[in-house]
């Protein structure tokens, strides 16, 4: 993934900072993201959701709004209508400096700015919202009863997430202007709402109300037990992959069979791994895979499964086939095979039958499972069989690998 800094200007004239996080190869469609309430763009769950979307050919934009983090402005002069104003001043400046957007991501009361700006956005055929309040309004809940003060004087100096706010009347009574239910009905473009039922920043009751007024196509995601900011890696990455997946079938762009960016010849197997983090981009003879490692690994995002993982399923996948070939010539009364596989370390001293007897030796666990009724003599000769499978042979064959470094291609 490539961050690339970009700034642009509100309709007052105020400097926005943001950040567009890209794929490698040419994005196939561009994303505006809008972040929670007094949040800025570098929350975590922001980062981890572009890029989730960039791992799928998606470029994001996340910037601050006007009054936050480095953008320019005075928080206290802004308004739930200044925010929506500031994503129609960044969507023109994508479709003007690279390309319009067709994905439209709020989160908590920036997904509710999103439902408001969408309809002022024609490029957006797509919007998600993540936590998002039913009403603008909602958020007057969140100023632990300072509405009074601030209706009384004015304005007052209000405690967010542990940092001071100055909240003004003015921004009250913007959020009671706006009827968001209202309107939703009028959104015309495809909705996907995510909640989490324990949320309680904003009630999944929000969610309710606002799949009730939106109109088809919409869906729905339960985020199960994630907190409102979704402090959980594993939970804003969700959403990235799950968004990524939804968007496809409302984009231009087809994100699974565009092929893949990493060119290999027939045959071959093609990887390329970026400094930085251990993603990596595979062409398996001209299928598109991405290999990663778990999160416990310092530099690894969990965007796919590891080198071993990889290595597992190939075993298990040949498994499978071959006891598949097998059952087929047999006629055995067999509809499906299934097979896990586990992979870990043990000591070679614990391996009764390993000509290896010091140090340490790769073992597979596998089991064997089946959608059928066999006789012991077959369930037998299927554990054979498995045994025969080609990987499984390769694994326990004496294997030659040859490496040479090829020099790069000159500039």
């Amino acid at each position: 993934m490539k961050t690339k800094t970009v700034r642009f200007n509100n309709g007052h004239g105020q400097t926005l900072t943001g950040l567009i996080d890209s794929p490698e190869q040419k994005p196939l469609s561009y994303a505006l993201f809008a972040h929670c309430f007094t949040c800025t763009k570098n929350i975590k769950a922001a980062t981890n959701i572009s890029k989730a979307l960039a791992g799928a050919g998606i470029a994001t934009l996340r910037f601050d709004f006007t009054g936050l983090g480095q953008s320019e402005g005075d928080f206290a002069d802004t308004s739930f209508s200044s925010n929506v104003e500031d994503l129609i001043a960044a969507a023109e400046f994508l479709e003007r400096e690279f390309e319009a957007p067709a994905i439209l991501v709020g989160h908590s009361l920036g997904g509710t700015a999103v439902l408001q700006a969408a309809p002022r956005i024609p490029s957006a055929r797509a919007v998600a919202t993540i936590g998002s309040p039913a009403e603008p309004a909602h958020v007057a809940r969140l100023l632990g009863g300072a509405d009074g003060p601030i209706a009384r004087d004015g304005e007052a100096e209000v405690h967010l997430a542990g940092r001071p706010f100055r909240i003004r009347k003015s921004f009250l009574d913007d959020l009671e202007a706006h009827n968001l239910l209202q309107s939703i009905g009028k959104l015309r473009k495809a909705l996907l709402i995510f909640h989490s039922p324990v949320d309680d920043t904003v009630e999944i009751e929000n969610a309710s109300e606002l799949y009730g007024h939106a109109r088809h196509p919409k869906s729905f995601i339960s985020l199960d037990k994630a907190d409102h900011l979704l402090s959980r890696n594993e939970d804003s990455r969700y959403v990235g992959r799950v968004l990524a997946g939804w968007a496809e079938k409302y984009l231009d762009a087809d994100l699974t069979d565009s092929g893949p960016s990493l060119a290999a010849a027939p045959g071959d197997v093609a990887a390329r791994t970026a400094i930085g983090g251990f993603r990596t981009d595979i062409n398996a003879n001209g299928h598109p895979l991405i290999a990663d490692e778990p999160v416990s690994v310092p530099g690894g995002t969990d965007e796919g499964p590891s080198p071993y993982d990889l290595l597992s399923a190939a075993l298990a996948s040949c498994t499978t086939m071959t006891l598949k070939m097998y059952a087929e010539h047999k006629n055995l009364p067999v509809s499906e095979f299934n097979v896990t596989v586990r992979h870990g370390k043990i000591h070679a001293e614990d391996c009764e039958h390993c000509e290896s007897k010091s140090g340490k030796i790769d073992r597979f666990e596998r089991e064997l499972s089946y959608d059928g009724t066999l006789s012991e003599e077959q369930r037998e000769r299927l554990l054979y069989i498995a045994d025969r499978c080609p990987v499984h042979r390769t694994l326990h064959s004496e294997v030659d690998v040859v490496t040479r470094l090829v020099a790069p291609p000159a500039s």
